[in-house]
């Protein structure tokens, strides 16, 4: 027996509200349209947002449009969900990079000829002093409040600027401008998404349903997938990387993983082979089967302790000494000196094979020619002196 669309959409999913409605929306045989908004705030998409991507691609596969809001505009303000403290205010320029980075990244799970992508800054930007002034009459400052993280922060004496107050308002105004019929997002954002619902009511729309996907639990096995904390796996990460994370995830995770990033039941398996399973089809999802054997064979060659044959040649500065964080930035293993310090204080970080504990240390240029730096499990280097 063929499954139904409600049973399709239902796997996987947390809430669904109201299930029956949704139900009856996807009996109508009419497209609907499907909204996922993201705000382009980081310039990435980890395996935690393609959850939601993978169920955004289940409602394509059914024939329904599938819309993609690109916040560039509410990433101004920036998503409040989850937070102790204002996010930091990005730049139009900085948007615009992570916005082109996360449509190619989407693209590896949403069928880019059936997306329909759209950037909030089209309607919001138009609105007037008397447009905003509308739209907060649709809702309270009690129903605000309401939110866990706000009412937390308001009853600690944090601060809270109107500018958050304003960010479920502008988010669920999206929802009008698209006449979205179902909105979809991480448990996380059940309150933004059930604004969307009021607000268009208020607007005299047929208010979209909701449905909502679990948080991926990154690869610590404690807190939700996220690139602050260092516990992902990147779409984009090379496929030694990417089969180096998954076999580093706890065993318990791996029914999660299974259901949630490829759809199927757990085989029946030790757990070790069972994390081998699941690095080769993310490898193989991410960068084509070809990549699935190479990235092994190097995981292989780590575990025995061996440096990969294949290590990258970084150049090292025509100078006398080079700081530590300054060589690890150089190799790009890290982005910024900060994200440095941090892989050198958990400890992460070796020259020939000897640890680096010191943030503050600088060595002989010429004394490193030849060697390896390693950062991490996966990462390596051989430096090779200037000229």
């Amino acid at each position: 027996m063929s499954e139904t669309g409600i049973e399709r959409v239902r796997r996987g999913a947390v809430d669904i509200i109201p299930e029956k409605e949704v139900e009856e929306k996807l009996e109508s045989r009419s497209p609907l349209r499907i909204k996922l908004g993201m705000d382009p705030t980081a310039p990435d998409i980890h395996l935690g947002h393609a959850v939601v991507l993978e169920k955004l691609r289940a409602f394509q596969n059914l024939g329904h449009t599938a819309i993609l809001i690109i916040g560039d505009y509410t990433a101004l303000v920036g998503d409040p969900s989850g937070r102790s403290k204002t996010r930091p205010v990005l730049t139009p320029e900085e948007i615009e990079a992570n916005t082109r980075t996360y449509l190619e990244q989407a693209y590896l799970i949403l069928d880019e000829s059936k997306t329909e992508v759209r950037h909030n800054s089209e309607w919001l930007s138009e609105m007037g002093m008397a447009d905003i002034i509308h739209l907060t009459r649709s809702t309270t400052v009690a129903r605000i409040l309401e939110r866990d993280d706000f009412s937390k922060r308001f009853g600690s004496g944090d601060s809270i600027s109107l500018t958050e107050l304003l960010y479920p308002m502008m988010q669920a105004y999206d929802s009008v401008a698209i006449d979205s019929d179902v909105e979809l997002g991480g448990t996380d954002q059940l309150y933004n998404l059930l604004m969307g619902r009021h607000v268009m009511e208020f607007y005299g729309k047929r208010p979209q349903s909701v449905l909502t996907t679990p948080l991926l639990v990154g690869t610590d096995g404690v807190k939700k997938m996220s690139k602050s904390l260092g516990n992902y796996i990147g779409l984009t990460d090379s496929p030694a990387d990417i089969f180096g994370k998954a076999m580093s995830i706890p065993d318990d995770l791996m029914e999660n993983y299974f259901s949630l990033l490829l759809d199927r039941p757990i085989p029946d398996a030790e757990p070790v082979e069972q994390k081998r399973t699941l690095a080769r089809s993310l490898v193989e999802r991410f960068h084509g089967k070809d990549s699935v054997a190479e990235a092994e064979g190097r995981f292989d060659t780590v575990v025995r302790g061996g440096v990969p044959e294949d290590v990258p040649e970084v150049a090292l500065p025509d100078d006398d000494e080079i700081w530590i964080v300054a060589l690890i930035t150089l190799a790009g293993f890290a982005k910024t000196n900060g994200e440095a310090r941090r892989f050198i204080k958990g400890g992460a970080v070796r020259i020939g094979g000897n640890v680096v504990a010191d943030e503050k240390a600088s060595f002989d240029a010429k004394s490193l020619d030849g060697e390896v730096l390693q950062v991490g499990k996966r990462r390596y280097a051989r430096l090779v002196g200037a000229g």
